[in-house]
C-alpha cells in the first residue's frame, strides 16, 4: 500500500500587536495575533521595544482620523527597537542596529515595518525609551514651528497645549533657538513643567482669556508665531494675538475645524495661517525632515538638552489606559507603551 503525505505550508512567524477592531472607545482595543510583516524594497523591519502614544491614535481609534491610503491599518505612529531584517537596497542600517523611527501605522506591535529613511540612531546617551518618545513628536515639532511657521532667534512664540508631549518639545526647541515663549496651561502644575521646560510666560487659560493676556505681555504687540492643536473658538482668537505678519500654524482641530471668524486681521496685519499634518506627508517629505533632525537637534539630545519628558510608561497589554490617560488631558509630557523592553 502507497501511502501519500499531504504537503505541509511552511509555518508562517506571527506576532502579537494592538487591534482596534471596527473602532470606539478605549476598550475596543486588545491583543491579537498576525502574521509578522517583512521589509519591501527599501524598507526595514524593526523589532519594537517601545512605542509612543499620540492624539492621532487616540482619534484614529475612534474613526475620527482615518489613515491615509496605503498605510498600515493599525495603531502607532512611532517605535524604537533594533532591526530585524532589511529590504532590498537599504545601505544604512544593518540587523542589529538600535534606532526610533517615524512609521505609518503599526507601531503597537512585536514587529513594524518602515521605510528606512524615517529611522534615525538612537542618540547616544538616551535610553530606547526615551528614543521612542521622540520620532512623532519631534518631527511635527520640527516642520511646524521651524519650516511652516519660520520661528527665528529673537521672536516671540505662544504654544497651546503647553504640557502635552507636542508642546513640552515646542516649548524646549523655541527656547533653545532663541525665541521667547508663552504657553497656555490649565492648572498651577502644568505651568511649572511648562516653566521648567523653558517656557517665559504661562497663561492659565481658566482664569484669564489668552487673547489678553497675550496682548498685556506683550504690551499690546502681540506674538510673531503661534502653534495651535485647538481650534474651534481658539482659532479667531488666535488671529488677534498675532503680531504684524505674525503666523498662525494649525496641527489638529481638538474643539473643530468648522468656525464663524472674523477674518480682517489676516489682512490689516498681513498674517500666515498655515497648518499641516504629518502621516500623509510624502515619503520623501518625511525623509527630508528625518535628516534636518539629525543634523540640528540630535546633537542638542546627544547634549543632554531638549530632552522628551516622559509622563508615564505602561505595558502593552494596558494600551486602552494608556488612550483613557490620553483622553483626560491628566498627562504632562508623552505615554508610552512598552512593548518588548521586559
Amino acid at each position: 500500500m502507497t501511502v501519500t503525505l499531504a504537503a505541509t505550508m511552511p509555518t508562517m512567524p506571527t506576532m502579537q500587536y494592538v487591534d482596534h477592531g471596527a473602532g470606539g472607545d478605549a476598550a475596543c482595543m486588545t491583543l491579537a495575533t498576525r502574521e509578522r510583516p517583512a521589509p519591501g524594497p527599501s524598507e526595514v523591519l524593526i523589532e519594537v521595544a517601545y512605542a509612543g502614544v499620540n492624539r492621532p491614535d487616540v482619534l484614529q481609534r475612534s474613526g475620527s482620523y482615518p489613515p491615509p491610503p496605503g498605510a498600515c491599518p493599525h495603531l502607532g505612529l512611532e517605535v524604537s527597537g533594533r532591526i530585524a531584517a532589511v529590504g532590498d537596497g537599504v545601505s544604512r542600517w544593518k540587523v542589529g542596529d538600535a534606532v526610533c523611527a517615524l512609521v505609518p501605522g503599526g507601531g503597537y506591535a512585536q514587529y513594524c515595518v518602515t521605510d528606512s529613511r524615517h529611522c534615525l540612531p538612537v542618540p547616544r546617551g538616551l535610553t530606547l525609551l526615551q528614543a521612542a518618545a521622540l520620532p512623532e513628536t519631534y518631527f511635527t515639532v520640527w516642520t511646524n514651528v521651524f519650516e511652516r511657521g519660520r520661528l527665528a532667534a529673537g521672536e516671540t512664540v505662544l504654544i497651546h497645549g503647553g504640557s502635552s508631549g507636542i508642546g513640552l518639545t515646542a516649548i524646549q526647541l523655541a527656547s533653545a533657538a532663541g525665541a521667547t515663549v508663552f504657553v497656555t496651561v490649565g492648572n498651577e502644575a502644568k505651568a511649572k513643567a511648562c516653566l521648567e521646560a523653558g517656557a517665559h510666560h504661562a497663561i492659565h487659560y481658566r482664569d484669564e482669556d489668552f487673547a489678553d493676556a497675550v496682548a498685556r505681555l506683550t504690551e499690546g504687540r502681540g506674538v510673531d508665531m503661534i502653534l495651535d492643536m485647538v481650534g474651534g473658538d481658539y482659532i479667531e482668537r488666535n488671529l488677534k494675538s498675532l503680531a504684524l505678519e505674525g503666523r498662525l500654524v494649525q496641527i489638529a482641530f481638538l474643539e473643530g475645524s468648522r468656525v464663524t471668524l472674523d477674518a480682517m486681521p489676516i489682512m490689516l496685519k498681513r498674517l500666515t495661517f498655515t497648518g499641516s499634518t504629518l502621516r500623509a506627508r510624502s515619503a520623501e517629505q518625511k525623509a527630508a525632515i528625518a535628516q534636518a533632525l539629525e543634523a540640528k537637534v540630535w546633537p542638542m539630545l546627544e547634549r543632554g538638552e531638549a530632552l522628551p519628558i516622559i509622563h508615564r510608561v505602561l505595558p502593552v497589554a494596558e494600551a486602552a489606559d494608556a488612550h483613557r490617560l490620553m483622553e483626560s488631558s491628566a498627562h504632562i509630557g508623552k505615554i508610552m507603551l512598552n512593548i518588548g523592553d521586559q
